[in-house]
Parts: C-alpha cells; structure tokens; sequence
C-alpha cells in the first residue's frame, strides 16, 4: 500500500519520515520528490508499505499528526493518470489538423528580394 503524506516541513529528511512510519510497519520505500528548478523538496512524500493493514493503520495514527510543527495529511495515494502529450514543434504553425498557411514565411524584407530575383 502507497501512503501520500503532505503538509511536510522543507527541511524533512527522508529518514525522518522512514522511522516515523516504520513504527506503524514495514516500510518498503519512501520518495520525497523535489523541485526541479531548485532541487528543494517540494513538501511532500510517497511512503509505502509492505502489506494493507500496516498502510491502514498508519493512516489512522499519522492524520493530523504533528512533525517539524507542521500537521500532517496523511492518506492513500492515488493512481496518476497521465495524458498523452503532443507536441507541435516551435511556433506559428497552425494547430493540429488545420492546413497549412497560406501566406509565405518570411520577413517583408526576404519576400521583397524573392519577388526582385524572379
């Protein structure tokens, strides 16, 4: 069972939140996930445990509790569903199933020497 834990204070270590569960349980893995940009974690973890029952219990007994000052959320994770992303490529290109342009690329400039030229 995968257990979402929020409302974490910044400077809570993943090791902190191991032997808060691991009391309630055996704990398999937890994952604080950070902060792409600025690689801080981003107040949050994954705890998850070895059977159900633990999982159940430690939702029961860590909802609301305190750690670092902060009250815990503590409740089942959820599934993310992930969506397909497209992607269209750079700018000003007209959107997915529409035709193309019409009018020429260019600066008004390009186009002026294309038109002497010919």
């Amino acid at each position: 069972m995968k257990l979402f834990v929020g409302n974490l204070k910044l400077e809570t270590t993943r090791d902190e939140i191991e032997r808060l569960f691991a009391e309630e349980g055996e704990v398999v893995d937890v994952a604080v996930p950070t902060d792409r940009m600025t690689g801080r974690p981003r107040g949050f973890a994954f705890v998850e445990f070895s059977d159900d029952a633990a999982g159940a219990a430690a939702t029961e007994r860590f909802n609301g509790y305190e750690l670092n000052g902060r009250s815990l959320r503590v409740n089942e994770a959820q599934e993310r569903v992930r969506t397909p992303r497209i992607f269209q490529g750079g700018g000003g290109g007209p959107p997915m199933g529409m035709p193309p342009r019409s009018k020429p690329k260019g600066s008004r400039r390009n186009l002026r020497a294309r038109k002497r030229s010919i």
